[in-house]
């Protein structure tokens, strides 16, 4: 429809576009398509998610998965790649005990995300599975910065989202391992006191107890996610 290959990156997003129906005897007469009080669903797709297939996909020979990155943020990218990494780091050391981890399903909610299917991996949907409600994205967490260094006890951040003093946040590393930080005792890079992060880029540091490895992702729990 455009000329642009979505398999080299240059997605237009036909299916994001809005359609009217066209009737063959009735060229130039555009009736309006509406499911509900927001429009209509018809390209609009869940996002496919295939964790549970991974012993199947695997012994097909398969020698390496597509992950979406395109129009995805670093922290999507990172936190599926991670979730597929250990989970087939686990079924290759032991496969007859493979099973899909809770906490991996958890990584996977956090990240902007459509409803989760299989699609046709596993053969033909039943009826009405393949009929979605809505095109909203969910998730539990938004991503708010990255870590940028360490020195004397403190560890330095770089803002991508506003936070506060008092905020709870997730670090995840890029082995996968996960730190809890309060941002307590704020202090920007002047070493001025302040009781927020609120400008985009912002460096500012915290306390925290050891280092982390440099641009580790800092995550924040959506209260209603």
């Amino acid at each position: 429809m455009t000329g642009r290959d979505a398999n080299q990156g240059e997605c237009a997003q036909a299916c994001r576009w809005r359609y009217s129906l066209q009737e063959e005897a009735r060229p130039g007469e555009y009736f309006p398509v509406f499911e509900d009080e927001y429009g209509t669903y018809v390209f609009n797709s869940k996002d496919l998610c295939l964790l549970e297939r991974l012993p199947e996909i695997c012994r097909t020979g398969v020698d390496s998965l597509k992950i979406e990155g395109r129009m995805k943020s670093v922290h999507y990218v990172a936190t599926v790649v991670g979730v597929y990494r250990q989970a087939i780091d686990a079924l290759f050391a032991a496969p007859r005990e493979f099973s899909v981890l809770p906490r991996w399903r958890e990584e996977l909610a956090k990240i902007s995300h459509r409803p989760y299917t299989e699609g046709f991996a596993a053969g033909r949907p039943a009826d009405g599975a393949q009929v979605y409600a809505t095109s909203s994205y969910r998730q539990t967490h938004d991503f708010v910065g990255l870590v940028k260094g360490y020195g004397s006890g403190r560890l330095v951040i770089e803002q991508r989202n506003n936070v506060k003093q008092g905020d709870i946040l997730e670090a995840l590393t890029p082995e996968g391992e996960i730190f809890s930080i309060e941002l307590a005792e704020m202090l920007d890079a002047d070493g001025n006191a302040i009781i927020a992060a609120a400008h985009p880029q912002q460096i500012f540091n915290v306390p925290f107890a050891h280092a982390l490895p440099e641009n580790s992702l800092l995550r924040r729990r959506i209260h209603d996610g």
